[in-house]
């Protein structure tokens, strides 16, 4: 194989926070796209699965000075050092690894065991246990994705960049002698289903790809960056209280103020 045919890739998103209005559009076409299971009691917020979660975001201050932001949160798909990003790293069973062909964090619930290290070694919660086998309204079975298989009880499970999307484009791709995707053939439900355009997502290794340029825009940041997880999710904002706070600042007490915590 040459050189060429072993071209690394590093496929992520950049997120514009100034552009999401929290309207929850990604979490409902990533669930649908997935087949994420459901309760039909979701109160307990500690047994739901969402692989993309909005938070909600508020500079701290007093009517009129408050100022909110929505933060959607999928994987990070962390680089780590040299592909050991924290889940992968702790994983007895190898149900999650870095793929350095796309740069994305794969997971593999036929042989996950449900031990849940991934889960107190992920930072930023992105992983979701199953409580409970999926059980779908009469006639819903009807509807689910027939390229994502749907998870059973006791395993862990989380956004995957709908890689079976990267899988059809590339069988595709192939059938046409090509062997490099066009940036519009491999995109993620939650980056199209977003009414205000605030997901893009590429190749951030591509110079055509929009995520590239994106990434180095003056606004960017990335969460917990200071943790070396070194993840493939960016985030923009124009308001330094945001971009502060997606990197372990915290409101002082007396003040509201966002300051650094070391």
């Amino acid at each position: 194989m040459t050189q060429e045919h072993r071209k690394e890739k590093k496929y992520g998103m950049v997120i514009d926070l100034d552009k999401c209005t929290g309207c929850g559009a990604c979490m409902v076409a990533c669930m649908a796209e997935n087949n994420v299971p459901f309760k039909k009691d979701e109160t307990d917020k500690l047994k739901s699965i969402t692989w993309i979660r909005v938070y909600k975001l508020t500079n701290g201050k007093p009517y009129p000075n408050e100022e909110i932001c929505y933060l959607p949160r999928p994987c990070m798909h962390c680089e780590g050092h040299n592909g050991h990003s924290p889940c992968v790293t702790v994983c007895p069973a190898i149900a999650t690894d870095y793929d350095r062909e796309t740069g994305i964090v794969s997971q593999i619930p036929t042989r996950c065991f449900g031990c849940r290290y991934c889960m107190g070694a992920c930072p930023y919660h992105a992983r979701y246990f199953n409580w409970w086998d999926p059980v779908w309204p009469e006639g819903m079975e009807k509807s689910l994705s027939p390229n994502v298989s749907v998870r059973m009880r006791g395993v862990v499970e989380k956004c995957t960049f709908c890689f079976h999307r990267y899988q059809l484009a590339s069988e595709k791709a192939a059938l046409d002698g090509r062997r490099e995707l066009k940036e519009e053939e491999y995109q993620t439900s939650c980056t199209q289903a977003c009414p205000a355009g605030a997901i893009t997502f590429g190749d951030l290794l591509n110079k055509e790809h929009a995520v590239y340029h994106l990434k180095k825009d003056h606004r960017a940041f990335r969460l917990l960056e200071r943790l070396g997880t070194n993840p493939k999710v960016y985030y923009l904002s124009s308001r330094e209280w945001v971009r502060r706070s997606g990197d372990n600042y915290h409101p002082d007490e007396k003040t509201g103020e966002i300051i650094s915590h070391h």
